[in-house]
């Protein structure tokens, strides 16, 4: 007899008797999982219809992954056959889901249904195989391998599981994947996966106190609709790209409008609309983010979210982030330099996109329930078409004439979409407190200024001070600058 506490419901106590299950009302803490419980019957052969377990699927096995593998002669064929090749048969050794490591069995490859595991047992072999320049799978492999290959399916599974964490964030409406082929370094540590602003202490965001009448915003704006009020036109197409040049703000429609979910005018609030990856680099960048599918051009793609902090909170982070040699701190500076962004804590896929001096993504500043141009939400952008498989990528460096706003083009290869105040500046970010490149500390936010003696604004350059430490990069584009800052 077993007497466990159903996790389920914790004021019960299950007692387990082959196949009867009698209930008793108390308190008790379980002090193991469902799963375990499960494993501990079918191990017991104890019948126990509460946690599932019944005499049908008693000894239903689950591979959880491969550790090793072996051929072998079949016995009575030591000679070759016919075609001249010795018969031999092929043996996994298998972690079984549920099971300790001790009860890992050498299973025939007929007895494996399998597949997708054992594509990603062969993949980890032949890159492991290709790093150790061999051509030949041996037919025994060595411990060092064998332990190699364990790492990697553990590694796979803290993954799947961080994988599984980000995509149960509300907020989400298509799927972030995580993959890492590179090394066995896991998810980052302290860092929480939000979709939305996380506003910090002493900060208050008001909302909008009307909306819109239109019944179709793009075709007949009552007004202007909400663009309008705030003295500019619609900022979208009727597929939802960006129609407004780089520096412009962007006024969606917002929960007190008349609009429903489907308006035109509402691109950013829907969230990210494509499947996205972030993956380790091969070339010492840290973690990356890549489209798993195509992105049109001037398509919203992402926003860089965290938490929002003043920017005295931000100097004193700023001074923190110089010793662990990386920050993701960008400052909201569309009208003042008042609030900054700080992802290194609290973030979502944007934590991870790395600069390129030919960026794909392009910043806006968008306003939708909340219209203080000091807290602007910041929305990435496609500036061109995007393949499947390709990088995502902004510059950290942005900057364009403040001159001539009008003559920057999306098309162009423009470096900044930041500006001074009267060009309606999207976010700046903060540059470097870092002595060495980005790539090296694993940046894949916005840098920070440096502490530097006279604003960016009033030289008409967002984030381009005149004193900085040099910052080469790594972003290996033909155009490269050679350096960040």
């Amino acid at each position: 007899m077993m007497i466990v506490a159903d996790r389920s419901e914790p004021c019960r106590v299950v007692l387990c008797v082959t196949g009867l299950s009698l209930t008793a009302e108390c308190q008790v803490a379980c002090k193991v999982t469902t799963s375990q419980l499960q494993t501990h019957c079918r191990h017991e052969g104890i019948v126990c219809l509460d946690l599932g377990v019944n005499k049908r699927q008693m000894h239903d096995f689950e591979v959880e992954y491969l550790c090793d593998y072996k051929r072998t002669l079949v016995p009575g064929r030591k000679r070759a056959n016919p075609t001249g090749v010795p018969k031999e048969r092929e043996f996994y050794l298998v972690k079984w889901k549920r099971y300790p490591d001790h009860m890992n069995t050498w299973e025939p490859r007929k007895n494996l249904r399998c597949v997708e595991l054992l594509r990603q047992f062969w993949d980890d072999v032949f890159l492991e195989l290709q790093r150790q320049k061999k051509t030949v799978v041996p037919n025994r492999f060595e411990p060092e391998l064998s332990s190699y290959l364990e790492q990697r399916a553990r590694h796979r599974q803290s993954l799947q599981r961080w994988e599984a964490q980000i995509n149960s964030v509300g907020g989400l409406t298509k799927r972030i994947l995580v993959r890492n082929r590179v090394d066995l370094e896991g998810p980052p540590k302290n860092f929480t996966y939000i979709n939305g602003y996380k506003v910090g202490e002493g900060i208050s965001v008001t909302t909008v106190a009307v909306g819109c009448e239109c019944t179709n915003c793009l075709e007949n704006p009552v007004g202007g609709c909400c663009p309008g009020v705030s003295g500019h036109g619609f900022s979208y197409n009727e597929c939802g790209q960006v129609t407004v040049k780089p520096g412009q703000p962007i006024y969606e429609c917002n929960k007190k409008c008349r609009c429903g979910p489907d308006c035109p005018n509402r691109v950013v609030q829907r969230g990210i609309q494509h499947t996205l990856c972030i993956f380790k680099t091969d070339n010492g960048r840290g973690w990356g983010v890549r489209a798993s599918e195509r992105i049109k051009k001037h398509s919203f793609v992402m926003e860089y979210v965290g938490e929002i902090i003043t920017t005295e909170e931000a100097e004193r982070r700023g001074q923190v982030y110089d010793r662990q040699g990386a920050t993701y701190l960008f400052d909201l500076d569309y009208v003042e330099d008042e609030y900054t962004v700080d992802a290194a804590r609290y973030g979502n896929v944007s934590h991870f996109v790395n600069h390129s001096c030919n960026p794909n993504l392009q910043v806006y500043n968008v306003f939708i329930d909340n219209l203080d141009e000091r807290l602007p939400r910041l929305a990435f952008f496609s500036n061109r078409g995007i393949r499947a498989g390709e990088e995502l990528t902004f510059d950290y460096n942005m900057q364009i004439d403040p001159i001539d706003v009008e003559s920057t083009k999306m098309d162009s290869n423009f470096s900044m979409t930041g500006s001074p105040k009267k060009a309606h500046m999207s976010g700046s970010p903060k540059k470097a407190h870092m002595s060495g490149s980005p790539k090296k500390t694993h940046m894949s936010g916005s840098p920070k200024k440096d502490h530097m003696s006279g604003s960016p604004k009033k030289d008409h350059m967002s984030g381009s001070p005149k004193k900085r430490v040099r910052m080469e990069c790594k972003c290996g584009n033909d155009n490269c600058r050679g350096y960040l800052f």
